[in-house]
């Protein structure tokens, strides 16, 4: 089944180019709440050698070993779908429909593919960012439904895949739902959700393929967003600088 998957990328390549970048692990990392430090346990003194001492207050409950971190703000590209077919696909049409999220720099950290080649079983791949734990693999939720879970198929720069097969219902869900949640673990050991809208994805999957020129368009317009937000950034944290002191009067001349 892989062998479509791998050659149906050039069928996307005005997609894919734009997740050339990377994932922002270190992002994923630094927006991940510090696990809380449970104080280690003292051996208890011997009751020979240490007075009886008054009844101690009832202990505060244990912080949770594993706190969900929040999820990062993102930006969100519509619902892309680019359909072909070749000597690499078997001369059977294959269509992806692709979306994702990305940091106010532009890096991409979440990605959903919807793979469909002609005659074969769909496909759902999802990309997280590097730097999770590989043996717990990735969880997908569809609206507030039963989590999947598959294990990691594969890393690249780009981020570690999962890939999730495709039943009727599941379509019938994405297409009604309002959103579609991929979690993973990072290595702190903190769960991280990155979700990402569904609210355009029937009127993809039911239409026609997108005409290249507006996948052009659609890049630029986000790409104006993310640079624009990038320097309301700037501007914002210029503007909480505190102003240079004066320079120091020269001493008069005796």
């Amino acid at each position: 089944m892989d062998h479509w998957i791998a050659s149906a990328r050039p069928l996307g390549r005005a997609l894919t180019a734009s997740f050339a970048a990377g994932f922002l692990a270190a992002a994923m990392v630094a927006a991940t709440p510090a696990l809380a430090q449970q104080p280690k346990p003292t051996k208890p003194a011997s009751p020979k050698a240490a007075p009886k001492a008054p009844a101690a207050a009832p202990a505060a409950p244990a912080a949770p070993a594993q706190a969900a971190a929040a999820p990062p703000q993102l930006m969100y590209s519509p619902w892309v779908k680019v359909c072909g077919k070749g000597p690499e696909t078997n001369n059977k049409q294959v269509c992806v429909l692709t979306k994702d999220g990305r940091l106010e720099n532009g890096m991409p950290v979440a990605v959903v593919q919807l793979f469909e080649p002609e005659g074969e079983a769909k496909v759902l791949r999802i990309t997280v960012p590097l730097g999770m734990q590989l043996q717990h693999g990735t969880r997908m939720i569809i609206d507030q439904g039963q989590a999947a879970q598959e294990p990691y198929k594969i890393c690249f720069p780009v981020g570690c895949m999962s890939d999730y097969p495709v039943t009727d219902d599941m379509i019938a869900k994405m297409k009604k739902g309002q959103q579609i949640t991929l979690q993973a673990i990072n290595m702190q050991g903190t769960p991280i959700s990155l979700p990402l809208p569904l609210t355009d994805f029937a009127k993809a999957y039911d239409g026609p393929p997108t005409d290249p020129k507006v996948v052009e368009e659609q890049q630029r317009k986000l790409q104006e967003e993310l640079q624009k937000r990038a320097e309301d950034a700037r501007k914002k944290l210029e503007a909480q600088q505190p102003a240079p002191a004066p320079a120091p009067a020269p001493a008069p001349k005796k």
